[in-house]
């Protein structure tokens, strides 16, 4: 297993050094036809999305296929399902979507598939009401990366608690559930809180918030784990400004340009992620293969030509590549995101 962890978090970083979106030789796009893909992001303000903007956009220039991202401003599962109802009754051949809460979005994937509309979503593993999911690794693994670095900052002992976006983010939920299961068979001096997952909106000031109130009940609490971009930087501020720095310890996922000064000072030593720039192409690349009718190449083993997404598994519709990055100090100022 551990072989298997280093061979994916080793992956390719080419294609992300500098702000670069290299696409490693890439099949041949669209055969000649025209066509509009709509990327739909959970928010427009947050760096992550717009990153997957950056991505989606030099896609768009290098294919010549319309590609574009919308959203809402914010991020709320009603206004994203507005943005979806707003763009099937425009003229576009297909959807990507991060969906806020799969559930919810279900009904209005189904309208768009029953119009023709192809749909691949991303962060919604084992969601059906898509033409393909396409995950950047498989999220048990993902899951398992988190609290082994965590357990290395721990000292593989003490108290810990988990976050997430939202209760209803399924690849969030997945992860910190594969994150348990593995800490509970790898490293049993350490202990999950007695407190229900922590929820925080992909807000950081709530993250930070709800780290404070943690620490106070709980002060012996040595890890925080998170799966939103915003939930290991709000409990690190916290840390820093209780003065636990160095024994209280915050991973997860996470973006340099958010994370930054709490990777210098070490309450978030580390935050894995993959480049949404990267996940944007990859969808869109997906996209294109399904509208030019070649779902019999979509199968194990695909190339999309994406760094990342060089040799895809399949399990039915559902797709995952091997594009983990784990960001620290020492290699921060390599991605520029």
């Amino acid at each position: 297993m551990k072989q298997k962890l280093m061979s994916l978090l080793l992956v390719p970083i080419a294609a992300f050094l500098f702000g670069g979106f290299a696409l490693s030789s890439a099949p041949a796009y669209a055969e000649g036809k025209d066509y509009t893909i709509a990327v739909v992001v959970k928010d427009m303000s947050d760096p992550w999305f717009l990153r997957m903007q950056e991505g989606v956009d030099a896609f768009a220039d290098e294919s010549g296929v319309n590609c574009y991202v919308k959203g809402p401003s914010k991020t709320d599962s009603a206004e994203q399902i507005q943005v979806i109802e707003t763009l099937i009754v425009q003229d576009i051949d297909a959807l990507c979507v991060v969906p806020i809460d799969p559930e919810a979005c279900k009904p209005t994937l189904k309208k768009a598939m029953d119009k023709g509309i192809k749909v691949i979503t991303h962060e919604a593993a084992g969601f059906e009401m898509c033409d393909y999911d396409l995950e950047a690794f498989n999220n048990q693994e993902y899951g398992e990366a988190m609290m082994d670095e965590l357990a290395k900052q721990m000292g593989e002992e003490g108290s810990y608690v988990t976050m997430v976006a939202f209760l209803s983010s399924v690849s969030h939920n997945q992860w910190m559930d594969a994150a348990v299961a593995h800490q509970q068979k790898k490293y049993p001096k350490m202990t999950l809180i007695p407190e229900k997952r922590i929820e925080c909106e992909d807000n950081m000031d709530m993250a930070y918030n709800k780290a404070k109130e943690i620490i106070k009940k709980y002060p012996d609490i040595k890890g925080f784990i998170g799966a939103s971009s915003y939930d290991p930087p709000g409990a690190a501020k916290a840390i820093d400004e209780l003065g636990m720095t160095g024994k209280m310890f915050a991973v997860g996922t996470g973006v340099p340009s958010v994370s930054g000064p709490y990777l210098k000072s070490g309450s978030n030593p580390c935050v894995l992620c993959w480049d949404p720039a990267g996940a944007g192409q990859a969808m869109c690349k997906l996209a294109i293969m399904c509208l030019d009718g070649k779902q019999a190449d979509i199968k194990a083993g695909l190339d999309l030509g994406i760094d990342g997404y060089n040799k895809l598994n399949a399990d039915g519709k559902n797709l995952s590549g091997n594009a983990v990055l784990v960001i620290n100090k020492d290699n921060m100022d390599k991605y520029q995101f």
